[in-house]
């Protein structure tokens, strides 16, 4: 394939690679492999549009960031300049650099390089990989294993999206966005989905499950690829291994059994190749959160780690931040915080609330992305019917500039249940002061972050 001939720069500046420039140094990808070159004692800085609690981690770990897209601020000398394809074209620092003769390489190039050099798990799917590659990374930090970790998200038993080891293995989050995880060399690869996503770069629903069969076939001779049961095109999935995983579907190579809720954790048993494995405990809420720890646990079986090892270290994961993450869970409110921004991950947020808990279910949701929404609009509003109250955000534009009639709206009109409204971020506070509600899930994939704490508070206020 035209991945596997690509020539990637950094193979010939590895060497002596002593200061790296980032633009867009804030994104979770990009964080990641910043905390890389970091802990190689190699001089980092970057540039970011916003100032975030990432950021100001960097800033604390040694990285120089700046806010304001300004040349002036780019470095002299730099080995490599590293962007993220999420950065504009026009992006002035951009421009600068590939003008001025520096070596400028996207951040999949990076990943290119270091799987080209390690043992690498590498995670792929429209939802779930985030925290299915941050459960096999816990696996093997936590039963001594070892590897290096590139996340999309921050892992709550770390706090960081990358950890280093001296072992030569790495586990990646495989990004899917602008084709980027065809550049990847998986020793074991990881499908949880092939879900229409990211249409502005693949155009249809079709070319998104070509690329993650071309992923598949990544897959180094000899090695072996996990997928989800069932998959729509599971069947074109190819490697000299292949197993399969399910919540339930008896099908599938792995799949859980006997789950019970016991004091808000579930318990569970995994039967493995027809072995059953007894006695599982997952502390994260979620039913889907069972079946991204059938995943964790049949990768860590394929490697070959002890089984009580395996129990001890899914009884020890505490999540990821924004998956399912609780702000608050007491008998007055429970307050969710999820990452949710694409239907199917909607679904999953929601199923996961309902087997935990009853009540009126109040879902916040900020839209991410004009054409996303555009898109997916139809889907968004069957998944959001199955709360009992939505309150939309507007839509959070990330890279994209706004499109003609596409707004929270377009969602909105869609949606068949009548306890439901839109609401900018200021008249979204005030209408909780007012109604406070017991069971309530903020999701989105933009800012919606911001307002966790603020909600919070509001939540745990006192009547006076």
């Amino acid at each position: 394939m035209s991945a596997q001939n690509h020539i990637n720069p950094m193979l010939e500046l590895k060497a002596h690679i002593h200061k790296v420039y980032f633009i867009g140094v804030g994104g979770i990808g990009m964080s990641a492999l910043a905390r890389y070159f970091k802990s190689r004692n190699v001089e980092v800085s970057g540039y970011d549009r916003k100032e975030t609690n990432l950021t100001k981690q960097l800033s604390a770990e040694g990285i120089d960031i700046h806010y304001e897209e300004n040349i002036a601020s780019v470095p002299k000398n730099v080995d490599v300049v590293i962007y993220t394809p999420a950065i504009a074209a026009t992006n002035k620092e951009l421009l600068y650099c590939r003008e001025n003769n520096y070596t400028v390489v996207k951040r999949s190039d990076v990943l290119q390089w270091i799987t080209e050099q390690t043992f690498n798990i590498c995670v792929g799917g429209s939802h779930g990989k985030t925290t299915i590659s941050t459960m096999i990374a816990h696996l093997l930090r936590d039963t001594k294993y070892g590897c290096n970790a590139f996340l999309g998200g921050v892992s709550a038993n770390y706090n960081s999206n990358f950890w280093a080891s001296e072992k030569n293995v790495s586990v990646i989050e495989a990004d899917e966005y602008d084709r980027s995880f065809l550049k990847l060399s998986p020793d074991v690869a990881v499908v949880t989905a092939m879900d229409a996503d990211h249409l502005d770069i693949y155009g249809t629903a079709k070319e998104v499950e070509n690329a993650y069969i071309q992923f598949a076939l990544r897959v180094k001779t000899g090695g072996c690829l996990i997928s989800k049961y069932g998959l729509k095109r599971g069947n074109e999935l190819f490697a000299d291994n292949h197993l399969t995983y399910s919540l339930e579907d008896k099908n599938a190579d792995a799949f859980s059994l006997n789950r019970k809720v016991i004091n808000g954790a579930y318990h569970f048993d995994v039967s493995y190749k027809n072995q059953v494995i007894k006695d599982f405990i997952l502390n994260v809420g979620g039913l889907h959160n069972i079946e991204n720890a059938v995943a964790a646990i049949a990768t860590a079986k394929y490697i070959g780690i002890e089984e009580e090892k395996i129990k001890i270290a899914i009884a020890n994961f505490k999540g990821v931040k924004r998956r399912f993450e609780y702000y608050l869970n007491n008998d007055e409110h429970i307050l969710i915080d999820d990452y949710a921004h694409h239907p199917e991950e909607l679904n999953a947020l929601i199923s996961g609330i309902r087997s935990l808990f009853a009540g009126k279910l109040t879902i916040v949701f900020q839209p991410h992305l004009y054409s996303r929404t555009n898109d997916m609009a139809d889907d968004f509003a069957k998944s959001l019917d199955k709360a009992d109250e939505v309150i939309l955000l507007p839509i959070y534009p990330a890279r994209e500039l706004p499109m003609p009639g596409v707004t929270s709206d377009l969602i909105l009109q869609k949606m068949a249940i009548s306890n439901k409204k839109i609401l900018s971020k200021e008249d979204l506070l005030a209408t909780l002061r007012i109604e406070k509600p017991r069971l309530i899930a903020v999701c989105g994939a933009g800012d919606i972050d911001e307002l966790l704490f603020p909600i919070k508070d509001i939540l745990e206020a006192k009547e006076q």
